[in-house]
């Protein structure tokens, strides 16, 4: 049955289906390159978006003309110098029915492989866009590698295009030898079963000029392997990511890889020679010859001279090129101004009493932990429950004292009912700064210095409040439109408010709205009457998202933290730019080194290249709260890296001379750049190449002894004195710990000047303990805490009622040749939602005190004070010959009636903390905390000693 032609109605119908498919699609990936242009724009930063543009246009269009171009001229070639057809064979006759086939579509089968070809390899080459940019604005670091004597930027900026274009041309001629060959085949240029010559003379000499570049570009790959072996990894047990030459490099592989640039051109020669020789004899055995050099010279030599001349005296052998990477891996990180000092570890002071003084002089002994106090944030300053603070606050610097800040950003999961009005329109911004002292609490809990809603306090109530972009901040919001916000509630109901700022993208435009619907694949942006004159629709509003898309070149630190200046709210972003190509500089891996125990997907930080070995806080970003203004600030004003960028992207970097005065009393020394550090210098403190490779000073990175999930000690923020440091007051410091390799003992202490304000802003300061002696480290200090029976026992009591303990952060600091450890614990009631401060852990010189306050367990450790007696087992013994000749405390009367009122205290805390009823749950927490102290002074008069007699 013979179909009919479709009528002309249904060919229109057809056709308008079609063009209406085209157009649709059409608009799909234009919306994608639509909104990003408006957000860029909407930043001001369409510098950035134009010229990252015009960059991968550019490459795509120039290698894929390439690539399709040599593939093309190679087929059209190899079909132009097909031989006449002669006598068929049964070969050449199952052939022409392909080639009949193929004939009426030559040359649009011509033009499709070339472009499929072109496609694949101009996408790939827009990939390269960053390294283009580097290798054209490369700037001279003004350092040579100790081996080719070349500038550190050859590495870093020229090497890795070249590298690139190798590639590039190693693909364009083995796409071309497969479309030739199989052209050749098929038009019978080459036989395979029939008789006589396998290959025409024509085909011969096309195969041979395409084999002869191959070959060609193997020898200039072994050129630039040469300069390679300066930047390459391996395995080595002075480094698990050793960089750069050894003995082996230098004096076996840079020889043969020289030799066989000279085998390859001579082997590339005798190839291209094949035009008038016509004859492949002399180029097969050259590369046979040149296979073979790569297996002897450049494999099995190497492998001879490590077994028998470096194994067996490696230190002398290795020492040279070891004494060169540790240069270069100090200089790449920052870290080779660390100053190294010994410290004696023990009290140099018999008389522990002078040194009550000192105490307080040589820190700032925070007892707020960022890390736990959240959920008092939460509970005492969240006001609403579409309100919320992040797990980890921020620890800053406000008028001279350590402060803990934190801003009350949007939860959208505590909205009331989720829709999308409310998730969109209504609920779009956080308010207000809460803050509190980071060395003193107030009944356990956070002493407030801004707090409530609107907020109030040292700040004031003159700034802006409102957090439109934030940590928390994902969703995006549509604002400034018909539909009001909610902008806060108080006692006297909800109050409205409508966006006043620049920031987002205007969505009066039908096109816009149509793109954002697609964006975000939601058509009610596209026709809801929520959106009207004035409507701007918000997003990329986390501060680390908003910094990495307007400077995709940097890398961003995990920890932005936030900052009150000039009546605003500033985001404080903390960038860096990285490398993974300076000579002889280990690698290393950011994620890795920058986990913590606090680490989380949030504020994990993640290199463009995952593994760098040259990294510099060379820009220090802010992000305003409220418009989501972006400002980056060139840091390091010396950094190549981040000059060669700002070439790149000219404008986008302000001068560090533009930092107003109240923004750099904020900034700081960064947590992942010293997390990184400290890193590298648990090996790289070693100067000495013998040392170095005997691995006898090698250091670790202790766990966090508070916590028991077995991941690295955070650094801690703290305003302090190092030994023998020149500034006259406490310096806003960052600080870590070193142990021994497998062992528990204190091998180092580690600060950082993180306050750049003071001359010496990141001046690494290390004080290296005693091996013969060391002292105690922080997992040994964090178990004879819990081992002690005297506070084992007073902990036991702070469980009761099951209430849950939690350790803060356990601070060391060096003071008169000792090591003083300071930790505040925490009790969560049960049911509680926060935690309450209620003793604090000191030990010095090995002498320790729990007690209620810091000032009273200083008072202790250092005989200023007696200390408090916890109360002693309740089942104390009661057989003949077992007790001490005193009463047995927990049969007292008046130490039971005691236990009695404090158990009475924690459930009436818990009741009235399910009640809600903080008044009463405050009166209840006094009440345990005077029964607990009448139960303790009854005990130590019942256990005094009774004079003779």
């Amino acid at each position: 049955m013979r179909v009919g032609r479709p009528s002309r109605r249904a060919r229109t119908l057809l056709l308008t289906l079609g063009v209406l498919a085209v157009l649709a699609m059409a608009f799909i990936m234009f919306a994608g390159f639509w909104t990003d242009w408006l957000w860029f724009r909407s930043v001001r930063y369409s510098s950035v978006f134009t010229t990252t543009l015009w960059t991968k246009v550019g490459l795509f269009a120039v290698f894929g003309l390439l690539m399709a171009g040599a593939v093309g001229l190679n087929v059209w070639l190899a079909h132009r110098l097909r031989p006449p057809l002669s006598a068929m064979s049964m070969e050449q006759q199952s052939l022409d029915r392909y080639r009949m086939s193929v004939a009426p579509y030559k040359k649009w089968l011509l033009l499709g492989i070339a472009a499929i070809v072109g496609l694949i390899a101009g996408a790939s080459a827009a990939g390269q866009w960053k390294t283009w940019l580097m290798y054209v604005n490369g700037v001279p670091f003004g350092k040579k590698d100790p081996q080719f004597h070349l500038d550190v930027s050859f590495y870093t900026f020229d090497l890795p295009w070249y590298r690139f274009l190798l590639g590039f041309g190693f693909a364009a001629v083995v796409l071309s030898v497969i479309a030739a060959v199989v052209v050749h085949y098929l038009y019978g240029g080459l036989r395979v079963t029939s008789p006589g010559a396998r290959a025409t003379a024509a085909a011969t000499g096309h195969l041979s000029v395409l084999l002869g570049l191959f070959v060609t570009f193997k020898a200039i790959a072994y050129w630039l392997d040469r300069y390679g072996l300066a930047v390459k990894s391996s395995d080595f047990k002075a480094s698990d990511n050793w960089t750069g030459l050894r003995y082996v490099d230098a004096n076996a592989y840079l020889p043969a890889k020289t030799i066989l640039v000279a085998i390859a051109a001579i082997c590339a020669v005798l190839f291209f020679a094949t035009l008038w020789r016509r004859t492949w004899q002399l180029p097969v055995i050259g590369f046979g010859l040149m296979v073979l050099s790569a297996i002897l010279i450049g494999g099995l030599y190497p492998a001879i001279v490590q077994k028998f001349q470096v194994q067996p005296n490696e230190q002398a052998k290795e020492s040279p090129y070891v004494e060169k990477n540790i240069k270069a891996t100090r200089d790449a990180y920052g870290i080779d101004g660390a100053e190294v000092k010994d410290y004696p570890g023990v009290p140099k002071t018999d008389d522990r009493t002078k040194l009550r003084p000192v105490a307080d002089t040589t820190a700032s002994l925070r007892l707020l932990d960022p890390n736990i106090v959240s959920p008092a944030f939460q509970q005492l300053q969240q006001v609403k429950g579409y309100y919320g603070f992040p797990s980890t606050l921020a620890v800053d610097r406000y008028n001279g004292q350590d402060t803990v800040i934190g801003l009350r950003e949007l939860n959208i999961g505590g909205i009331p009912k989720n829709n999308w009005i409310n998730d969109h329109f209504k609920y779009t911004h956080g308010y207000g700064v809460v803050a509190a002292k980071g060395t003193t609490v107030k009944d356990g809990a956070p002493d407030f210095t801004q707090s409530d809603l609107p907020s109030k306090g040292m700040f004031g109530t003159d700034f802006e409040q409102r957090i439109y972009y934030g940590e928390q901040t994902k969703q995006y919001s549509i604002v400034g439109g018909p539909q009001k916000e909610l902008d806060y509630s108080d006692d006297k109901g909800e109050k409205e408010t409508s966006y006043k700022g620049g920031s987002g993208v205007n969505l009066n435009n039908p096109v816009n709205r149509a793109a954002y619907a697609l964006a975000f694949s939601e058509p009610q942006i596209l026709y809801s009457g929520a959106i009207g004159d004035g409507s701007r629709i918000l997003y990329n509003r986390t501060p680390k998202d908003r910094v990495e898309a307007v400077a995709p070149w940097l890398t961003i630190d995990g920890a932005p933290y936030p900052a009150v200046v000039d009546g605003r709210i500033k985001w404080i972003v903390d960038a860096y730019t990285t490398t993974n190509g300076y000579p002889y500089a280990s690698r290393t891996t950011l994620g890795q080194s920058t986990a913590d125990s606090l680490t989380n997907s949030q504020r994990a930080v993640v290199a463009q290249e995952n593994r760098v070995n040259y990294i510099r806080n060379s820009v220090k970003a802010t992000v305003d709260a409220y418009d989501g203004t972006v400002d980056l600030y060139q840091w390091d004003t010396q950094d190549p890296v981040l000059k060669t960028w700002m070439k790149a992207f000219p404008g986008t970097v302000k001068p560090k001379s533009e930092i107003s005065k109240p923004l750099m009393d904020h900034m700081r020394y960064p947590q992942d750049l010293f997390k990184v550090q400290r890193e590298l210098l648990t090996r790289y403190h070693v100067t000495d190449p013998q040392t170095f490779l005997s691995g006898s000073e090698a250091w670790a990175v202790p766990d966090d002894p508070t916590t028991k999930a077995g991941t690295a000690v955070p650094p801690y923020y703290l305003s302090m004195k190092m030994p023998g440091q020149t500034e006259k007051d406490q310096v806003f410091s960052l600080t870590t710990t070193f142990t021994p390799n497998e062992r528990p003992n204190l091998s180092a202490f580690m600060a950082v000047n993180a306050d750049p304000g003071t001359p010496d802003y990141g001046k690494i300061r290390i004080l290296k303990m005693p091996t013969s002696k060391p002292p105690d480290g922080p997992g040994q200090v964090q178990s004879k805490f819990q081992s002690e029976p005297k506070i084992a026992e007073s902990i036991r009591l702070l469980r009761g009622g099951d209430s849950e303990i939690e350790y803060g952060n356990l601070l060391a600091v060096p003071m008169d040749g000792g090591m003083l450890y300071v930790e505040p614990v925490y009790v969560r009631s049960s049911g509680l939602k926060y935690p309450l401060l209620r003793k604090v852990l000191v030990t010095y010189g090995g002498q320790t005190a729990f007690e209620d306050t810091l000032e009273k367990a200083l008072n202790v450790v250092f005989g200023a004070e007696a200390p408090t007696t916890p109360v002693p087992p309740e089942n104390p013994p009661t057989k003949p010959g077992e007790g001490t000749g005193n009463p047995p405390a927990a049969q007292d009367p008046t130490v039971k009636a005691a236990l009695t009122d404090a158990q009475k205290a924690v459930e009436e805390a818990d009741k009235a903390m399910k009640a809600g009823d903080w008044s009463a749950y405050g009166k209840a927490q006094s009440d345990l905390q005077a029964a607990l102290k009448r139960a303790i002074d009854a005990e130590a008069k019942l256990t005094a000693p009774k004079p003779a007699g």
